[in-house]
């Protein structure tokens, strides 16, 4: 299951490189686009992932752009926004993103594609 899933990442990584990004900036940005401006406490528990990598994946995208960082409520939380920059390249990122899934499940069937979609699901 790792090999697949380092496979399929280093899919992602190589149609998101034209972009400027890795897999790890573009699933930050699909967060944004969803719920919109978001602490950075709720990205990393939202990703799954450890605060310190989130937070050097946000700095890393702020000086390249993509990110800005406001004051929250407590000035000790940081609010993490999409800038107008990448705002503007959002669509055309996903639709790299979107072809590239949708070359992966090109040879499932239908019914396939929903039965992996629903063991999917089922893995915490």
């Amino acid at each position: 299951m790792y090999q697949r899933t380092r496979r399929v990442e280093k899919g992602l990584n190589e149609r998101l490189k034209d972009h400027g990004l890795y897999s790890s900036q573009w699933s930050l940005l699909f967060c944004l686009d969803r719920f919109g401006p978001v602490s950075q406490t709720d990205l990393w528990k939202y990703l799954n992932v450890e605060a310190p990598t989130v937070t050097r994946t946000i700095r890393r995208m702020e000086a390249n752009g993509w990110v800005e960082r406001t004051e929250g409520e407590d000035k000790r939380e940081k609010i993490v926004s999409m800038t107008p920059f990448a705002r503007e390249r959002f669509d055309a990122i996903q639709r790299d993103v979107i072809a590239m899934e949708s070359d992966l499940l090109r040879q499932l069937t239908e019914e396939e594609r929903h039965e992996l979609h629903r063991l999917l699901s089922k893995i915490e």
